[in-house]
């Protein structure tokens, strides 16, 4: 889990022509919300938060007025055509304070010889665990296995401290057997001795 250090300057300027004026300067308006306080509007560094965006429920401290709290994104918006950051909502959380997020899931490992597929149900698990410590990723091995083979969600190893909060007999990968697809030239054969 990694924690990336921002400064936020908190903003009373609110409304469309603010936020632009906002933008225009390479940052982003966002509102941290969360423990029944009220919610802040701050301004944060563009180009910083969209770095540490990359990471999957990154942990970020926010330096906002000389007093650091800690945040993990709650949703992000983006430009749908150019891809910039709109707007960001971000969950104020505490060291030691159980959260539930989204964590990606990756397979490792070769399926059993033949012509199999692998069908990711679920690309993620929905997961609670210390607010400090989110994994990025689970880890599901797929190695040796064959068509009708799956992988329930109860099936999958977590990280110590971590438990599931996804249906736990939820399918998130399952083997299946690739289909073989007839030539085209031999079915056009087929029709024309048929007619």
């Amino acid at each position: 889990m990694s924690e990336v250090k921002l400064a936020a300057d908190v903003r009373t300027s609110f409304g469309k022509g603010a936020a632009r004026s906002i933008r225009r300067e390479n940052k982003v308006p966002g509102v941290i919300y969360g423990h029944g306080t009220e919610p802040v509007h701050v301004t944060l560094p563009g180009h910083e938060l969209l770095l540490a965006l990359r990471t999957p429920n990154v942990l970020l401290s926010l330096d906002v007025d000389g007093k650091t709290e800690l945040a993990i994104p709650k949703a992000v918006q983006r430009d749908a055509i150019k891809g910039f950051l709109v707007h960001v909502d971000l969950l104020l959380v505490k060291k030691g304070e159980k959260v539930t997020v989204e964590v990606a899931v990756e397979t490792e490992g070769d399926l059993a010889p033949g012509s199999f597929l692998v069908e990711n149900v679920l690309n993620t698990l929905s997961v609670e665990t210390e607010a400090t410590h989110i994994p990025t990723s689970v880890t599901v091995s797929i190695a040796g296995l064959e068509a009708g083979a799956a992988i329930l969600a109860k099936d999958v190893a977590l990280p110590s401290g971590t438990t599931l909060a996804t249906d736990p007999e939820a399918v998130v990968i399952q083997i299946l057997a690739a289909q073989a697809e007839e030539p085209a030239a031999e079915s056009e054969a087929a029709e024309g001795a048929e007619a």
